[in-house]
């Protein structure tokens, strides 16, 4: 049996949790425990999900095993704290779903099929798409590259450990999410995915990154009664907001998006430098103050989510 990982709470000084993991089947694969953390409101009043799918902090002993760089260099790839600032989300009434395994475990919010070949000794664990900039650039569903480029491991992994982080980790709360995304849009005849992330405050290339970056696909996942309202409710607060510049929404915006199905997703970017000290993945002075605006940013999200009706 594996054992279940524990949670890290991030105020701690302690080291990086890891999951213990142990071999289960004839080809090697390992398999790992629920890869997600629920929270429930009492009553389940708006059929929204909130969910926070890069704020991971476990890494498996197997993973730690063939690391060439430093796990700290592996956590600055985290969107750490993101799950913490939208805490309050279950006591208004809406699901938080955190994710358990860091993003460079395996990336939830990428195509399963965006592998490299080349990572693996023995072939990919699964057909691959077509080559994508992030894939040619390190960044596929199985990174094999840090935040500055770094190289992550020191050996190719095999087959078997990526279709184990595949079927584990990505597979497993992709199925979930979807099945609650249908259930909630069959009983209240339409669902929410507000997708929350963060962004570092420096990029490359980039000056005056805005506070928060909005990303619907540029109109095509969500309503936009919807979107202008969260860009109105962060602006209302003092934060610079854009939208789909740098980030229009990834695979998980894109998957579940279907407004004229009455299901909508948007993607939330929040600028790290409002709340914690980067270089350290620690939190800042800040983080009280962004973590008080979000709780009132997301009781408009779901003041007007439940405006919004079917179609």
């Amino acid at each position: 049996m594996t054992e279940a990982p524990q949670f890290l709470d991030r105020t701690d000084t302690s080291p990086v949790p890891h999951a213990p993991t142990t071999p289960t089947d004839q080809d090697g694969a390992v398999r790992y425990g629920l890869p997600y953390r629920l929270e429930l409101p009492e009553t389940l009043d708006v059929p929204v999900i909130f969910a926070s799918p890069h704020s991971g902090s476990l890494y498996p002993d197997e993973m730690q095993s063939a690391l060439c760089v430093p796990l700290q260099t592996l956590r600055r790839t985290e969107d750490a704290f993101v799950d913490k600032l939208f805490a309050d989300v279950p006591g208004k009434g809406a699901m938080l779903l955190a994710a358990r395994y860091a993003r460079s475990v395996a990336d939830l919010n990428r195509d399963p099929r965006e592998l490299d070949p080349d990572m693996f000794v023995d072939g990919p664990p699964r057909a691959c798409g077509l080559p994508t900039a992030r894939v040619e650039a390190g960044l596929g569903c199985l990174p094999r590259v840090a935040a500055r480029g770094e190289r992550i491991y020191g050996r190719r992994l095999s087959r078997a450990e990526g279709e184990a982080r595949l079927t584990g980790i990505h597979d497993v709360y992709h199925q979930f999410l979807a099945t609650e995304l249908s259930q909630l849009a069959e009983r209240h005849g339409r669902a929410f995915l507000i997708d929350c992330h963060s962004m570092p405050s420096i990029q490359p290339g980039r000056r005056n990154l805005a506070d928060i970056v909005l990303g619907d696909r540029f109109g095509s996942s969500c309503d936009p009664r919807l979107t202008g309202r969260i860009e109105r409710a962060f602006r209302a607060r003092g934060l610079s907001v854009a939208r789909n510049a740098p980030y229009a929404g990834g695979y998980t915006t894109r998957r579940y998006g279907r407004p004229k199905r009455d299901l909508h997703a948007v993607q939330i970017e929040i600028n790290r430098g409002l709340y914690m000290d980067e270089h350290a993945v620690a939190v800042a002075s800040g983080f009280d103050h962004v973590q008080q605006l979000i709780s009132e940013v997301v009781e408009e999200i779901l003041l007007v989510a439940g405006q919004i009706g079917p179609r």
